[in-house]
């Protein structure tokens, strides 16, 4: 069963206990995401009693790799093949009347964002921020659609400031900076996993991501079109803000705690003056919580699936890749390999740096090693590694501004090869092990 809304999502979730609701009221600031955080990597909240709202809100509602195994159908080590073959071949979308669209259930064109329950995050937060909100947009050259996830703070009732990074969204607004023009958006938020990892894709340009959607689902996402401006966006959204980034205008924008667990500094960032709100009739909004398992793996699957195929262009026998929690799913991988010849871990870790230059330590190890297991990969390092022979460094290589250790972005990368050599004397390298072990339950013997 493909879920196609955050409804069924959450009927899920609570179906295996995996959502968890607080009817005490919570306050918006630091408080709700205080207790999201505390339930981080275990279940999904949903608040319901928010004050000054009549809306409920729900946060972590990916809070495993097995959750979004659970989504996507498959077994939890299918998750990245599978997305990896939904970007190859993507899927069609298909337009639906408004009348047919939950999203369309109530039309209003004054916005007040005062009337979301939007969440201060963090102790030096700038103010609130949506943080789930899925943004839409087309390229004004070829009117190709772009969907990605940007950091958004309220500046006023129908105002945010918008962090826009050097990828699609950028050229976009460059682009109609330069005519003196608007950039249509539109922020859906309260959706459904699958559109919520494919707007995280890394594509080139071109690629609609709400195709890669529909492949994962296995048949067409349902878009609807927006009141105040062309584009199209899930039908099944909870809520969709139209408006415009306006050219020539900046505010200050920020502090805001990333994803490496430090602030974002403030600085001049480009603004978006929204111009409708659509909703359903009781709307449940979504907040992802910095930082959080959420946020990380979100960010991290897509970005596996882009490294894996990279990878295997140049290590065919690459068996599989991780982004670390503890690198922030975005500045540590792990990668396993069925050594075949020497220096193919090298290979892999130079192929690994050219997919994404947040990319900062890789780690190369034999496919005996479970790569999901921070014990197993340091076990690796420490019996199969030498420094002198097998770790390497890159000087002043480009990273990402967000490490607070790099000069302006300009970082420093190490690759380590943790692989057995393969001329190594039979029985060196061997695992001990108890036959037995794997199949045995110590619960039967218990008493």
């Amino acid at each position: 069963m493909s879920f196609t809304s955050l409804r069924q999502w959450l009927i899920k979730l609570e179906e295996i206990g995996l959502l968890k609701h607080i009817n005490r009221e919570v306050a918006l600031k630091h408080e709700l995401a205080a207790l999201g955080k505390r339930a981080d990597g275990k279940y999904a909240l949903r608040f319901n009693r928010v004050e000054n709202s009549t809306m409920s809100v729900v946060t972590g509602i990916l809070p495993s790799r097995e959750t979004i195994a659970l989504a996507m159908g498959v077994s939890k080590d299918e998750v990245v093949e599978r997305f990896s073959k939904a970007q190859a071949n993507p899927g069609e979308c298909i337009l639906v009347n408004s009348k047919d669209a939950p999203v369309k259930e109530k039309i209003v064109y004054g916005v007040d964002l005062g009337s979301l329950p939007i969440p201060i995050h963090h102790e030096k937060d700038g103010g609130p921020y949506i943080t789930a909100g899925v943004l839409v947009a087309k390229d004004p050259q070829t009117g190709v659609r772009n969907v990605s996830i940007h950091r958004l703070q309220v500046l006023g009732p129908n105002r945010l400031g918008i962090l826009i990074l050097p990828r699609h969204l950028f050229q976009f607004f460059q682009s109609a900076e330069k005519e003196d023009k608007p950039l249509e958006v539109a922020i859906a938020i309260g959706l459904d996993p699958l559109v919520l990892l494919a707007s995280q894709a890394l594509t080139p340009p071109g690629v609609d991501e709400f195709t890669i959607a529909s492949a994962l689902y296995g048949h067409p996402l349902e878009l609807v079109k927006c009141e105040t401006v062309d584009l199209e966006v899930p039908a099944q959204a909870e809520i969709v803000l139209e408006g415009r980034i306006l050219p020539r205008v900046r505010e200050i924008e920020g502090p805001f705690g990333e994803y490496p667990r430090y602030y974002g500094p403030a600085s001049p960032k480009p603004v978006i003056e929204l111009t409708a709100m659509t909703s359903r009739r009781d709307p449940i909004y979504h907040t992802i919580v910095p930082a959080t398992r959420e946020h990380l793996l979100l960010g991290a699957i897509p970005r596996e699936a882009g490294l894996l195929q990279t990878i295997r262009n140049t290590v065919p026998n690459v068996v599989s890749v991780h982004l670390t929690p503890g690198g922030g799913c975005r500045y540590h991988a792990v990668i396993s390999i069925d050594k075949r010849n020497e220096g193919e871990a090298k290979n892999a870790i130079f192929a690994a740096f050219s997919s994404s230059h947040e990319i900062k330590h890789v780690v190369v190890v034999d496919k005996d090693v479970n790569i999901f297991e921070p014990e197993e990969v340091e076990w690796a390092i420490a019996t199969r590694c030498q420094a002198g022979r097998d770790v390497f460094i890159v000087e002043r290589a480009l990273g990402n501004k967000l490490d607070p250790s790099s000069d302006d972005g300009i970082s420093d990368k190490m690759g380590i090869d943790a692989t057995v050599p393969l001329d190594a004397p039979p029985g060196r390298f061997e695992r001990i092990r108890i036959p037995g072990e794997d199949e045995i339950r110590l619960e039967d013997y218990l008493d």
